[in-house]
């Protein structure tokens, strides 16, 4: 499992053309699943997403995780970011799980993070998405296992 993570201002998701997800301040997590991703996987991202310390505090350091301030979830089912660009210049996705294993995981991932108590939005499943963001800092980071 991937993790895109932003801290955004703000973070929106429309599917033809109507806003079906929008959160203010916390993150936008674009979220891909490969063949061996498991619930266990995601639990181990889940705590390491709300434990990121990526929120300034007082002092303007980056110290306080997504609890701490407040902040809100967008996440957004993402297959494209097992992208493998090795051969040519056409991505191939075989490294991207199928819909049978990948929409339960992100169902699951984002009810998790639902039941920790943190605001979840979310995108629809294979759907033609467009995000819209702000970008705060800009902070992005990486996370995987």
């Amino acid at each position: 499992m991937k993790l895109v993570v932003q801290r955004v201002k703000n973070a929106s998701v429309k599917v033809d053309g109507e806003v079906i997800g929008k959160i203010e301040k916390g993150f936008m997590v674009l979220l891909g699943v490969t063949h061996t991703d498991t619930k266990e996987t995601a639990d181990y991202l889940i705590d390491k997403l709300l434990k990121l310390r990526v929120f300034d505090d007082e002092n303007d350091k980056m110290n306080y995780d997504i609890n701490k301030v407040g902040g809100d979830l967008l996440i957004i089912s993402q297959f494209t970011l097992y992208a493998d660009t090795s051969a040519g210049n056409r991505p191939s996705f075989i490294n991207a799980a199928k819909p049978d294993l990948a929409e339960p995981l992100y169902e699951y991932f984002c009810s998790e993070c639902l039941k920790k108590g943190i605001h979840v939005e979310t995108g629809k499943f294979g759907a033609d998405m467009k995000v819209e963001l702000l970008n705060d800092g800009p902070v992005t980071i990486i996370l995987e296992k």
